[in-house]
């Protein structure tokens, strides 16, 4: 069986790059062994492979009110509303590593009020799905409900804009046909040997 493209257009060479996008990508594969297909479908665009990552990073890798491990939640809750594969399995994966737990990406992504979460992190899976799906329709009581779990109003920006990134994402995502690395699929789900 052939493996199916990773995007529906043309994935520049890295050596065609420009520098500080191939310098990104090498380090990203130094650190996990592979290349995130992610990287390359969107290279396509070199200027918007920047505003995208430059977006991403500043939302995920900060530190705040949420756990990486809880935005990483965010976007496989919402992901998967959004029927987007790549996300879902690319970012589960992260779940399972960051949470340490390798049941919890598959609960979240089938069903997050089922899932092994805290009473907090369901409220903000309910917010994240609400931004993510009807967005039109939040309103005070959201913001009250957040509060009462203890997230503050930098925290609630943080959940929306995760949700609301990650809808670009998937939605790019679908449109090109990105298909997730293979590698992602076992990531997190047996624990490493000692």
């Amino acid at each position: 069986m052939t493996t199916p493209p990773i995007s529906r257009y043309p994935i520049p060479k890295l050596e065609d790059l420009p520098d500080d996008i191939r310098a990104r990508i090498l380090e990203v594969q130094e650190k996990s062994g592979f290349i995130p297909n992610v990287f390359l479908a969107l290279a396509h665009r070199p200027a918007e492979w920047r505003a995208f990552f430059a977006y991403h990073d500043a939302l995920m890798e900060k530190d705040s009110g949420l756990s990486k491990a809880e935005r990483e939640m965010i976007v496989v809750a919402t992901s998967n509303a959004n029927g987007c594969q790549y996300c879902v399995v690319a970012h589960g994966a992260i779940v399972r590593i960051r949470a340490k737990n390798p049941l919890l990406a598959d609960q979240v992504a089938v069903n997050y009020r089922k899932a092994d979460l805290s009473p907090r992190q369901k409220a903000m899976l309910d917010f994240a799905m609400k931004v993510a799906l009807d967005s039109a329709a939040i309103g005070d009581a959201d913001y009250d409900t957040l509060h009462q779990h203890g997230f503050n109003d930098e925290d609630i920006w943080d959940i929306g804009a995760v949700a609301a990134f990650f809808g670009l994402s998937n939605r790019m995502a679908n449109m090109t046909g990105m298909r997730p690395n293979d590698e992602f699929y076992l990531m997190g789900r047996v624990p490493k040997q000692k």
